[in-house]
């Protein structure tokens, strides 16, 4: 067995028999037929930041660090093709030098863009949708090793592969390539402040519909929350010029957060009408059963989108997600919260705890054999198959 792996938080370890980091489409693709031969799995790494092992395999881990940057710009049409490595943060300053930005970013830029995509990360705003949705093309290598361009239906601006593509946790391929809908570049001001929970529910439907970007954090141990709203701006200030409380910079700078501890974290994507009263049923769960909880309950929002695979297909949601820090048992709170989350019409985030299986999601998603029928078509062997997506899809190893 060859050298260890463990994602950003620790709380997840696979022992890779080859961590391989291929330079070129080529070598990936004779990467990716070598392992089908031997009957390796074959999985990608990105930067971690999923708290399930999606990742995992004791069969080749690929890591794409030497597949970045930006491979060509469409200015007209506002299309950006990119290397699947990229690290969200590395397209900021590229973009903007050409007049273009990102339509949204999530609540961190860390991540890798196909493992971003591939697990629907999101940011917030009434009117935005995660990553996924603003995919246009990608170029993925298949379990014959074959190079393969999944784009958009000209007339319709998807197509139902790309629909299963934009979002598929890794199952079809290894991606190499994405296209990108982009933005002419804009410049944000935030304004963060806190106050108690009950002025900040009182005031919910205000702050969400009167600004592009609006989130709050519900702290445990003050039962007060921080908010936050993002808006665009002309205002030329630079960041360190701006007052206690605000900011204003280009949207690459504004939009994602630092976070300097690390830990684990549920979110789930309920239905828009539900977010206030699950947020207070959380918050009373919390206080009476887990008061040793320090971490913040966070509250974002998503537009519905058509992905076959989105926690926010058919519907506007509120995406609610609870912390732990990492080392610190989670099981018990997390699974408390997820009962809550569940009872609200609630589906897991993708990339973080969540103890659901193939049952649930033939019911939470109308399109799930569908995209089954994808995967099978793209990966009738079962190569891009860990463990834990076969249980999650119902599957054999061999597909």
């Amino acid at each position: 067995m060859g050298e260890g792996w463990r994602n950003w938080s620790g709380a997840v370890t696979a022992s890779p028999e080859r961590i391989v980091r291929p330079r070129s489409e080529d070598e990936l693709s004779a990467i990716v037929r070598a392992a089908s031969e031997r009957g390796q799995t074959v999985r990608v790494l990105g930067s971690g930041h999923s708290f399930v092992p999606l990742c995992a395999t004791d069969g080749v881990l690929v890591e794409l660090d030497d597949l970045q940057g930006i491979v060509t710009i469409d200015r007209d049409r506002r299309r950006v093709e990119v290397w699947a490595g990229t690290k969200l943060y590395q397209l900021g300053m590229p973009l903007r030098a050409e007049g273009l930005a990102m339509e949204n970013l999530g609540d961190i830029d860390r991540q890798s863009l196909a493992g971003a995509i591939s697990t629907g990360t999101h940011g917030t705003g009434r009117a935005l949708r995660s990553l996924s949705t603003q995919v246009v093309g990608l170029r993925l290598v298949t379990a014959a090793g074959e190079l393969f361009d999944i784009g958009a239906d000209e007339a319709t601006g998807t197509s139902d592969l790309l629909r299963a593509a934009a979002l598929s946790l890794g199952a079809f391929g290894v991606i190499t390539r994405v296209t990108l809908r982009v933005l002419p570049a804009y410049r944000l001001r935030e304004r963060t402040w806190t106050e108690s929970f009950d002025e900040s529910l009182g005031r919910l439907e205000e702050r969400v519909s009167g600004h592009r970007h609006f989130e709050f954090f519900w702290w445990p141990k003050t039962d007060r929350c921080f908010l936050k709203t993002l808006d665009p701006t002309l205002d030329p200030a630079a960041p360190r010029d701006a007052a206690a409380g605000e900011r204003v910079g280009p949207s690459d700078h504004i939009l994602p957060s630092l976070r300097f501890h690390k830990f684990n974290e549920i979110e789930y994507a309920v239905p828009a009408a539900s977010g206030p009263a699950c947020v207070r049923e959380l918050r009373s769960l919390i206080v009476e059963r887990f008061p040793a909880l320090e971490w913040p309950l966070e509250y974002r929002t998503l537009a519905a989108d058509e992905l076959m695979l989105s926690p926010t297909g058919g519907r506007d949601v509120v995406t609610i997600s609870a912390h732990q820090a990492a080392g610190l048992p989670h099981e018990a709170e997390f699974s408390a919260i997820e009962s809550v989350l569940l009872d609200h019409g609630g589906r897991p985030h993708w990339g973080k705890w969540h103890s659901r299986g193939p049952e649930f999601f033939e019911r939470a998603y109308p399109e799930w054999q569908s995209f089954l029928a994808v995967r099978r078509r793209l990966d009738p062997m079962g190569l891009f198959l860990n463990e834990y997506l076969a249980q999650l899809f119902g599957l054999d190893l061999v597909g």
